[in-house]
């Protein structure tokens, strides 16, 4: 699978063994071990995460793929554990986060998580963004890995019906990944992942970017 193809692509060694150790002794040691399933703002959490993105090394692996003078939308460490384990049905990340609430056509939906107004943006800022989900273990299928219909984020914005459809109809890439590896993928690539059959720790830092000029003194995240 390739990025600018296909929506989806997985990248070996995204991620220094250094790196990569360093963070998870820190969130080991913190109190987001505790937390469940998705823990927001994760850069602001912790210390490593943040230097990790400021890194040479971060930047260098991402520049590929990251528009130029892109900035971080938003930030989460998701846990899939034995004693968290959940599955999350075929969906589209259509949400972004932002500092303060606007009024411009096309945004709309409008909630707040973590006292964080979140929005959703037109279609084509969310076709200008990127996800990279960092693998800090292991994720194969048994384990609860990320399942994608490539090119689906060229339908657009899918309804319900549109989505089973596809589903039935579209060949389902499961994106099993070596710890390490990054998934560098499209938002609004149908994806959804199942419980883990053979639960252990799936540790994934999830980071969006965006190059979008947000209007005023508005700014992600």
């Amino acid at each position: 699978m390739q990025f600018f193809e296909n929506g989806c692509e997985i990248v070996k060694g995204f991620i220094s063994e250094n790196w990569r150790s360093t963070i998870l002794r820190e969130i080991e040691t913190s109190e987001v071990s505790t937390e469940v399933s998705g823990v927001r703002y994760i850069n602001k959490k912790l210390k490593t995460v943040a230097k990790y993105l400021n890194s040479t090394d971060f930047k260098e692996k991402a520049s590929p793929f990251v528009p130029v003078n892109a900035q971080l939308v938003r930030a989460i460490l998701f846990n899939k554990s034995p004693a968290s384990n959940w599955f999350v049905t075929w969906h589209q990340d259509k949400t972004v986060s932002v500092s303060s609430k606007f009024e411009e056509p096309g945004w709309g939906a409008w909630s707040v998580k973590e006292n964080t107004p979140h929005v959703q943006p037109p279609l084509a800022v969310l076709e200008s963004m990127v996800t990279i989900r960092v693998h800090l273990d292991s994720t194969p299928k048994e384990n609860g890995c990320l399942k994608v219909i490539p090119n689906s984020h060229k339908l657009g914005i899918l309804n319900p019906k549109q989505i089973n459809e596809l589903v039935v109809s579209e060949k389902v890439y499961f994106c099993e990944a070596e710890k390490g590896a990054a998934l560098i993928m499209r938002p609004h690539l149908l994806h959804a992942s199942s419980k883990s059959s053979e639960p252990s720790n799936r540790r994934v830092l999830h980071f969006e970017f965006s190059n979008w000029q947000l209007p005023g003194a508005v700014y992600w995240g």
